[in-house]
């Protein structure tokens, strides 16, 4: 599984990178706090797996890495090969102070 740190992540978005973000954590999660990006929470993914583009890289994010990683072996699994997991998630986001 290929992964980005927190830092990488925000190299991306720093360079405009064409690339999509979602978020897979639940709607009070995301209230809270979060960085952006289309939001398919965990138990959607499968079901709306036809809105994940395939054509750029997508980076799938989460409170610590496990869902986000969790969700991206089971796409991988029907075929999806261009996906990345924010290491540590959120947790690990505002550790490194990036935004």
């Amino acid at each position: 599984m290929k992964s980005l740190s927190p830092a990488e992540l925000k190299a991306w978005m720093d360079d405009k990178m064409p690339f999509v973000l979602i978020d897979v954590r639940e709607d009070w999660e995301r209230e809270v706090y979060n960085i952006g990006g289309e939001h398919i929470p965990l138990g959607d993914v499968i079901a709306r797996r036809d809105e994940i583009p395939v054509d750029k890289p997508v980076v799938v994010y989460c409170e610590k890495g496990i869902r986000s990683s969790i969700i991206i072996q089971r796409l991988e699994g029907i075929g999806f090969n261009n996906l990345y997991n924010l290491s540590g998630g959120m947790s690990n986001w505002k550790k490194a102070n990036l935004s």
